[in-house]
């Protein structure tokens, strides 16, 4: 109601008559309300000098402390379609236990004999790699035989060379000897001739020499054709053994190429056997993957593709399953400030959600329902909620944590730093300064040890 007048109330109007006036206003109230302002001062004189404990809150949720223990999805790394379910949701599997069997639905790989038909063709090809090897080795052998021929060939030719140069050096000896006595003849000739002219020789016995000497004369012209043929053979001899060489050269070079060319052919049926059998080691592989198995044990959360028939794509998810054995972990959050307040080690008192607590934020040890842990692990690269992401483990050497709590419920983490009045942590928190520089008492140990 707006005071619009000008006429005071109490003024005009008393009190003194009620009742309520009297128990009010009366001296002694005010010295009870003085006591109780005295009192009430000595104890927040008293409060503010008592310790608190300064502390980095934040607020995360129940995690594993390694990778292969948290909560995964399993998909298959083929294309196909669902055809049975061997599990429901809630069941437990063991590692190896089949989950769910699919069927193909690419064309190329829908013939129910593929592996059978691809095996057939590597056998095939693996008896052509040993025909080729035994055409080879045929070859090898049939080149042996031609080099061992031509050795022999060579050999022959060069005895018929040998005899042939025997013979020209003693045809060219009877020659010398048809000459000696061819000039023997004509000396013995033309002596008889003279004598005759003189009269002590018969016409009969120069007629006897001439004709000894023409003997001899036709005998030397037939040894000279003797002798020129003998070096004729000579030289054929020679042809021979170049003709020898040559022809077996070529047989020898064709077996060759005929050998290379198996070998090239080998070596290629031997890669077409390599790949037959890749391909049915791919085959054996991708018909093991129709099986959708578990890949440790766990317990079956959520079927991500239901029904019979349903087709997907490679990689996509399929079920979702969480590992049996795990150790648990907390993982939560805290602002970049409060970061470099964060140590391996690292003393933190958690609130499970779900469960009671009574928890003081500068009193822990008077705190109940909350638990012990320590930092195992701090992120170096700020996460996508502009906060730093930390890892904190069960304290073995306090209570352990509740067995009912689950992956993926919330938890609320202070982290307990040094100890201060609390007088100094409302001037902090008015000035909007961030708590105290502080290092665990073993890094404080070892700074003192180094200096």
């Amino acid at each position: 109601m707006l005071n619009i007048s000008q006429n005071k109330l109490n003024e005009k109007v008393t009190l003194e008559s009620y009742t309520a006036f009297s128990k009010t206003f009366h001296g002694r109230h005010y010295k009870y309300f003085n006591r109780f302002l005295i009192g009430f001062a000595i104890t927040l004189v008293v409060i503010i000098f008592l310790p608190w404990t300064q502390n980095v809150t934040g607020n995360g949720y129940l995690t594993t402390l390694t990778p292969d223990q948290r909560p995964q999805t399993i998909q298959s790394p083929i294309p196909g379609k669902i055809e049975k379910w061997y599990v429901r949701e809630g069941d437990f599997v063991k590692k190896g236990d089949t989950i769910l069997f699919i069927s193909e639905i690419k064309n190329e790989y829908q013939d129910p004999l593929l592996l059978e038909r691809t095996q057939m063709q590597r056998d095939a090809k693996k008896r052509s790699v040993v025909s080729y090897q035994g055409k080879v080795k045929a070859l090898d052998q049939q080149i042996s035989a031609l080099s061992q021929e031509r050795k022999l060939k060579l050999s022959q030719a060069k005895n018929k060379v040998l005899q042939t140069i025997l013979k020209v050096e003693s045809d060219s000896m009877d020659l010398k000897a048809v000459r000696i006595n061819t000039e023997i003849a004509q000396r013995q000739y033309d002596r008889t001739l003279t004598l005759q002219t003189e009269g002590l020789k018969a016409v009969k016995d120069v007629e006897d020499k001439r004709l000894k000497m023409q003997e001899m004369q036709a005998k030397l012209i037939a040894q000279e054709n003797k002798f020129l043929t003998s070096k004729n053979q000579v030289g054929m001899a020679n042809i021979e053994i170049s003709r020898i060489a040559a022809s077996y050269a070529d047989k020898i070079a064709k077996a060759q190429s005929s050998q290379f060319s198996a070998e090239s052919t080998q070596y290629e049926t031997e890669a077409q056997v390599s790949k037959l059998e890749n391909q049915s080691t791919n085959y054996e592989m991708r018909n093991a993957l129709h099986y959708i198995t578990a890949p440790q044990d766990g317990v079956i959360n959520k079927a991500l593709r239901s029904g019979i028939g349903e087709t997907f794509k490679e990689g996509e998810q399929l079920v979702g399953i969480m590992p049996t054995n795990y150790d648990i972990a907390v993982e939560t959050y805290v602002e970049p400030i409060d970061l470099p307040l964060m140590h391996i080690g690292e003393s933190v008192r958690i609130q499970f959600d779900g469960w009671p607590a009574i928890f003081f934020s500068g009193w822990p040890n008077a705190s109940f329902g909350t638990y012990a842990g320590k930092v195992v692990a701090i992120e170096t690269f700020i996460s996508d909620n502009g906060k730093f992401r930390i890892l904190i483990a069960p304290d073995p050497a306090k209570n352990d944590w509740p067995k009912n709590i689950r992956v993926g419920s919330g938890a609320y983490t202070i982290s307990l730093l040094e100890d201060v009045p609390i007088w100094f942590e409302l001037w902090r928190s008015l000035n909007g300064f961030p708590p105290n520089y502080y290092q665990p008492a073993v890094k404080k140990t070892k700074t003192k040890e180094k200096k």
